[in-house]
């Protein structure tokens, strides 16, 4: 796992970050339009369309979807777009170890 960090750390360098957690879900959108746009995220996500899914979960900010989409991206190694989607849904059991691996990595790479 760490040297798939490293590998992603090194890709990123000279980009605008590594990671851009502004995104906010929007704050205008009634109970009844984020459910339906959550369904829709959810039918998408099962559809395995993952990257339309998670535009809708950013959108209405279900943390829920945010974590499932996450839990993809981990398990493709993806760690970078898993720490952003965890951090979003404000999932410390799944941030913080990811958090604390990078930390390790990026350590590493400055000794």
């Amino acid at each position: 796992m760490e040297d798939d960090l490293k590998k992603q750390i090194d890709s990123k360098q000279g980009h605008d970050g590594f990671i851009k957690v502004s995104d906010q879900p929007v704050g205008d959108l009634s109970a009844q339009q984020r459910v339906v746009l959550n369904r829709k995220a959810n039918a998408l996500f099962n559809d395995g369309k993952i990257d339309m899914a998670e535009r809708i979960f950013i959108t209405t900010g279900y943390s829920d979807g945010l974590t499932r989409v996450g839990d993809v991206y981990a398990q493709r190694n993806d760690y970078l777009k898993a720490l952003k989607l965890y951090l979003l849904a404000h999932n410390k059991r799944k941030s913080e170890p990811l958090i604390e691996k990078l930390s390790s990595v990026v350590s590493a790479m400055l000794k």
